[in-house]
């Protein structure tokens, strides 16, 4: 896959849907929640400051990160689903 994203956004690939719950219980397909989390794919150059500079992103590439449930624009590639959003709009990046 080669997309770009502009500015400050972000590409991040959807991890799957939990199969099971805590408890044991097998989830249909149509009881899965969406994920939240991801793992970010590519990342733009960073905001354009007023100054003419480009702003630092405070991501990188494969960093795990949680983002809103509604937020960014969901696209599909090759059969793979992927979310376009702001960097300010990532809630945190998981570290393991």
């Amino acid at each position: 896959m080669k997309l770009r994203p502009l500015d400050d956004r972000v590409v991040i690939k959807q991890l799957d849907a939990e199969e099971k719950t805590a408890g044991g219980i097998i989830l249909p397909d149509t009881a899965k929640e969406k994920p939240q989390i991801g793992k970010i794919v590519a990342i733009g150059p960073g905001k354009l400051l007023e100054d003419g500079k480009r702003g630092k992103m405070s991501v990188k590439k494969k960093d795990e990160v949680i983002y809103g449930k509604y937020i960014g624009s969901e696209i599909e590639i090759d059969r793979e689903k992927y979310v376009i959003l702001r960097e300010s709009d990532i809630l945190g990046i998981i570290e393991r």
